[in-house]
């Protein structure tokens, strides 16, 4: 499982997410697949994640980091990633694309 932290390309706002598959995860983030938050607000680019050992275990820790201050998370990230670059910017999706369902009826996933 993985815990990890988006944001915009004007790193102004944060987006706390969990997976089982952040390469999966990443490529629906940045095909806009992903409704909610992360869609409003164009938040694709990965600045910071975590994989840990199990589901329980990770989505605690998912909860605990979206209750960090903004500096809080920034600091967390910055640690790691000083510069903000897009973790995932480099990533290979090869053989993924859109599912039918969400080219085949838009806005109704």
């Amino acid at each position: 499982m993985y815990v990890y932290i988006l944001s915009n390309s004007h790193k102004t706002v944060f987006y706390t997410g969990v997976t089982n598959n952040i390469f999966r995860r990443m490529f629906e983030h940045k095909s806009g697949l992903i409704e909610g938050f992360s869609k409003k607000y164009h938040c694709s680019l990965l600045l910071w994640y975590r994989e840990l050992s199990g589901e329980t275990d990770a989505i605690t820790f998912e909860k605990s980091l979206k209750k960090y201050s903004r500096s809080a998370k920034l600091k967390l990230i910055t640690k790691d990633n000083p510069e903000l670059n897009d973790l995932a910017k480099d990533w290979d999706f090869g053989d993924l694309t859109v599912p039918l369902e969400y080219t085949q009826f838009p806005g109704m996933h």
